[in-house]
């Protein structure tokens, strides 16, 4: 297998934490754990509207955008006593995925799948792939399921196109309720005391400068993501981040896994040192 060769690697991801950091070292690595969000469900009557319109017949259309956000959606669903009939009403609806994940959730409950946005997957591709659709969304109700933060642009779209848009958040991201391994990791980072970060989504990014900001070590960490810490980046989202601080990753896998974000970047050092 490649070889890290012992080098220190910050991973700022929470939920597959331990997956990641197994990964870094069976590749002879060194991960830093340190968590940059936490995952926060919301109340279930948050999505109390929504259900009763799906148990009434009136939605058309359901948008699942995370694979996280169909399982917990569901799970609300259960939690006021409507999980059978809303699984119901989904299979008689247009269900739309964003990606492979909301897909497995919910093939694994019986519930067909009209359209998947191709890869890379990002709000930008599954709105190319409804533009190519021929639904008329006039005058009816779409189930649209964020994460994270509001998605504007499928909001407008689907308001433009007439829609009556439903908008559910069934989880937020924070920040981790114990913020001293992020700004141990900040501190890290600008000493250069790490040879690289592994970002795997767009709120890693956010609150990794947020915090830096906090500490008033923005423009430092600016300065050493760009010329003395190698940045790993999974996905055009997460890169998009990063960009927009002025960051271009080092490191972005074809493929948008763990074990592919990984193999990427140990390539990157062998390469390197083979040029060496």
């Amino acid at each position: 297998m490649a070889d890290l060769g012992g080098r220190r690697i910050v991973i700022l991801e929470a939920r597959m934490a331990q997956e990641l950091a197994t990964l870094i070292l069976r590749h002879g690595g060194d991960p830093i754990l340190a968590p940059a969000l936490r995952e926060v469900p919301g109340e279930p009557t948050s999505i109390r509207p929504a259900v009763e319109a799906l148990l009434r017949g009136e939605v058309f259309a359901a948008l699942f955008l995370t694979g996280v956000g169909a399982r917990t959606f569901i799970e609300m669903a259960e939690a006021l006593g409507s999980g059978e009939e809303v699984l119901a009403a989904l299979r008689r609806a247009k269900v739309i995925c964003r990606g492979p994940k909301p897909v497995a959730v919910l093939r694994s409950r019986g519930i067909p799948i009209a359209l998947v946005a191709p890869a890379p997957h990002t709000v930008d591709a599954l709105l190319r792939a409804l533009e190519g659709q021929s639904w008329d969304f006039r005058g009816r109700a779409v189930l649209l399921q964020h994460y994270g933060e509001r998605k504007e642009q499928l909001v407008a779209w689907l308001e433009a196109k007439g829609a009556r848009v439903l908008e559910i958040s069934p989880y937020r991201w924070s920040l981790p309720e114990d913020l001293e391994p992020l700004r141990r990791a900040v501190r890290i980072l600008v000493d250069a005391r790490a040879d690289a970060v592994c970002f795997t989504s767009r709120p890693q990014v956010v609150h990794l400068f947020q915090v830096a900001g906090e500490l008033n070590l923005l423009d430092p960490l600016r300065e050493a993501l760009r010329e003395r810490v190698v940045v790993a980046a999974l996905g055009p989202v997460c890169t998009g981040a990063l960009e927009e601080h002025g960051i271009r990753p080092h490191v972005v896998p074809e493929h948008g896994k763990l074990g592919d974000l990984v193999r990427a970047l140990t390539q990157f050092f062998l390469q390197g040192a083979k040029g060496g």
